[in-house]
């Protein structure tokens, strides 16, 4: 079993599961140097076609091989890398038998990781037996821009000692697939959307969440529609506080029928010291400090300079596969910049709150079961 890549220049990735997100994947990675996608895998044919068009178009060098099990795409042996793109529901059996297999192959595996806490656990147990495969988790909002830039501000110290965290998303309803319209397959909404937001609430504050808050409900979107019968059920609006061991606490805002507003996601970094906030797609990051008032907080637009393709999320992905080629590429002494334990701890806030919802009380950390 070999324990890194022997591809000399080029790394060979295979993408698992070919629909909005695989396909995005395909688009970033024609453009990131020292990457090539080779292969791909779906079920659903219609899928793999737009795939290979979108492939044609782009590839520079390698004939993309079709397959439509994961298990042949591992089996064939043309890959170093493989992408987990697939519905949420379908990540565990998928992680776990790329874990088992005879050859190595690292993984980018998009969020959430799992959608339940012991999927997420059974899968950390099993890459422990793996040293040879790094895996990411792709929870890519920490690379866009002005995100990056307010983490930067704060792990500084610009703000002091962080105490509170505040996220707001706005944003459009969920697009159509009909996986994503029920709780079993997603993970609801709270996992499959929102561990994007509770992976940097515990980026920034930096010590453990130990309480979960939430009220939410289902109350604009997909009420008109159904699905073999079945009227959706995930939440499209939702208030999230949790609270950390630090003493700090952060919340979300979460709305998805709120089209009509100028920012799709807003956050605010509040310390002892300052505050610090950005704006997405504004591209738009505030700082000021307590002693400094309201008339010297500072403005500055915020770019980044290495991304060649914005795509979806304003080059969060692109960027995100530079950070994963270098870890690659490192033969090991660069972990991946998000771990399988970040993942976990994303997913165990997202059912925290999605339970709190359900029982109408605040929710422990504990009764997760996540440490």
């Amino acid at each position: 079993m070999a324990a890194w890549c022997e591809t000399p220049g080029v790394i060979k990735y295979g993408i698992l599961g070919v629909g909005m997100m695989g396909r995005e994947h395909i688009l970033n990675l024609a453009v990131v140097e020292g990457a090539e996608v080779v292969a791909i895998a779906d079920p659903f044919e219609p899928s793999r076609q737009a795939a290979v068009k979108i492939a044609n178009s782009i590839q520079r060098r390698h004939t993309l091989q079709v397959f439509e099990d994961h298990k042949a795409l591992l089996d064939s042996g043309g890959c170093d890398v493989v992408i987990v793109s697939t519905p949420n529901m379908t990540h565990a059996r998928i992680l776990l038998d790329i874990l088992s297999h005879h050859r190595t192959h690292h993984v980018l595996v998009e969020k959430p990781l799992c959608t339940t806490v012991a999927d997420c656990k059974e899968v950390l147990e099993a890459a422990k037996s793996r040293p040879d495969i790094l895996l990411q988790v792709g929870l890519e909002y920490r690379y866009m821009p002005p995100i990056a830039r307010l983490i930067k501000e704060v792990k500084s110290g610009r703000v002091g000692t962080v105490k509170m965290v505040a996220i707001r998303e706005h944003r459009f309803p969920f697009l159509v697939h009909d996986w994503n319209r029920f709780n079993k397959n997603s993970g609801g909404t709270l996992v499959e959307k929102c561990c994007h937001f509770f992976d940097l609430m515990n980026l920034i504050i930096g010590s453990q969440p130990v309480r979960v808050m939430a009220s939410g409900g289902q109350d604009v979107n997909h009420l008109d529609e159904a699905y073999d019968g079945k009227v959706p059920d995930i939440i499209d609006n939702a208030y999230v506080i949790v609270d950390y061991s630090s003493g700090a606490r952060s919340m979300l805002d979460l709305c998805m029928f709120a089209e009509g507003g100028q920012n799709e996601q807003e956050i605010c970094v509040t310390g002892n010291a300052g505050k610090v906030e950005a704006f997405v797609p504004d591209n738009t990051v505030r700082i000021g400090s307590r002693s400094g008032g309201r008339q010297n907080v500072e403005t500055i637009k915020v770019f980044n300079s290495r991304v060649r393709y914005e795509g979806l999320h304003h080059g969060s992905s692109y960027l995100e596969h530079l950070e994963f080629l270098a870890a690659i590429k490192s033969h090991g002494k660069k972990p991946p910049a998000v771990s399988l334990d970040d993942g976990l701890l994303s997913v165990a806030i997202g059912v925290a709150a999605q339970k709190s919802i359900e029982l109408g009380r605040a929710v422990s950390m504990e009764e997760i079961k996540v440490f």
